[in-house]
């Protein structure tokens, strides 16, 4: 339990000086409520220097929360144990909100192990001190119930946070994945119109060349000169080009003749999409086959630029991905049971459902994206097969 472990992320080092105010707005609060606190407590040990020194300390290694939440939890845990144990006035007592803190901080960090001994421990600790140290009664049903109570409702809160935060992060992986895939594309398009355009010129220019040179070996000298010029010119050209490709292309990468993100991958994005809070599943209906590649293309960008939507907006949810093959024309569908989209716009950049209708439309097919009945939202594309390309 007192693993602290490395920092955790540069988040976690940015959210430093936001730590250390709440530790120090606490370290000085808090001994000024344990003292009103502590006032008319009989059988306790009245308020002192040590319980000011213990508080402070509780609150003190706050600071240091989100970089190592099992190590804080560990301390803030020991602390308090050790100013109970010294007979400090227990219920109420303000010392108790730097354990709550850690608690939830452990929880919402994905500590669960770590927050689940420190809860079962203060559950089989804390409410029996006074019983096993004083000679006092036994905590009632009631109270223990109550501290449960307490117990779920921190880790269920802290729960929810690491749900929403890892759900963030995953949405932003997708738009980062996205990025690079857009700018990817971006340089192999440029990179196989030059090819297959300039570069099939260059080309005819140098071939032509070299026949007028053979085919005419009683050109004057100047008009020779030239067509080696030329000649030699191109090939440079060519050489040129392809030096320009490669820089295109990055790390070696092939120009391919198509984008490689067809349907053929929609395993692989489900399991991309797919997080905490966020439980996808795809089906295929009709007969699967080889398909256009404009719709087979369009099908797969539909279904990411849906499944991102569904990971920025739906809060927890479950999608369901559907792609029916029919005779004419191929449906994808993509369903959430989530919030939906709701408010938020989505900008006419070629992003999200603009996006989306665009690539529909250059198809000569249909697009539906709004509620659906029983809640959610759904996204209905139907693309027809004759005549795509």
């Amino acid at each position: 339990m007192m693993n602290g472990g490395a920092p955790q992320a540069p988040a976690r080092q940015m959210s430093l000086p936001a730590d250390a105010a709440l530790a120090a707005a606490l370290a000085v609060v808090l001994p000024v409520l344990t003292y009103f606190a502590a006032q008319h407590r009989a059988g306790h040990r009245p308020f002192d220097a040590g319980a000011v020194a213990l508080v402070i300390a509780s609150a003190g290694t706050l600071a240091m929360r989100r970089r190592y939440p099992v190590a804080v939890l560990a301390l803030v845990f020991g602390i308090t144990l050790i100013y109970f144990v010294l007979g400090y006035a227990k219920w109420l007592a303000p010392i108790w909100v730097p354990l709550v803190i850690a608690y939830f901080t452990a929880t919402a960090y994905g500590q669960r192990v770590a927050a689940g001994i420190a809860a079962v421990a203060g559950f089989a600790i804390f409410p029996w001190l006074d019983y096993l140290l004083r000679n006092r009664p036994a905590p009632s049903a009631a109270a223990l119930a109550g501290l449960a109570a307490w117990l779920l409702v921190v880790l269920g809160a802290g729960e929810a946070v690491r749900i929403r935060r890892e759900r963030v992060a995953a949405a932003a992986r997708i738009r980062a994945e996205e990025a690079r895939r857009r700018a990817s594309e971006e340089r192999l398009r440029m990179a196989r119109e030059l090819h297959d355009s300039l570069g099939h010129y260059l080309s005819v220019i140098s071939v032509q060349s070299g026949v007028a040179l053979n085919l005419n070996q009683h050109l004057p000298e100047q008009a020779r000169a030239s067509l080696e010029a030329v000649k030699h010119a191109s090939k440079e050209a060519l050489r040129e080009l392809r030096s320009v490709l490669g820089i295109l292309r990055q790390n070696g990468e092939p120009a391919p003749r198509s984008p490689t993100s067809t349907l053929a991958r929609l395993a692989d994005l489900v399991a991309q999409a797919s997080a905490p809070g966020l439980e996808i599943r795809a089906q295929t209906e009709g007969t699967v086959r080889p398909l256009p590649f404009g719709v087979d293309a369009a099908a797969y960008r539909i279904v990411q630029e849906a499944l991102t939507n569904v990971a920025r907006h739906a809060g927890p949810a479950a999608a369901t991905v559907l792609v029916r093959y029919g005779e004419e024309k191929l449906t994808v569908q993509v369903d959430d049971d989530g919030r939906g989209p709701g408010a938020c716009p989505q900008p006419a950049s070629g992003k999200g459902i603009p996006g989306m209708r665009e690539r529909v439309a250059a198809l000569g097919g249909e697009l539906y994206a709004g509620p659906r009945p029983g809640g959610g939202f759904r996204v209905l594309a139907q693309l027809p097969l004759n005549g795509a390309r």
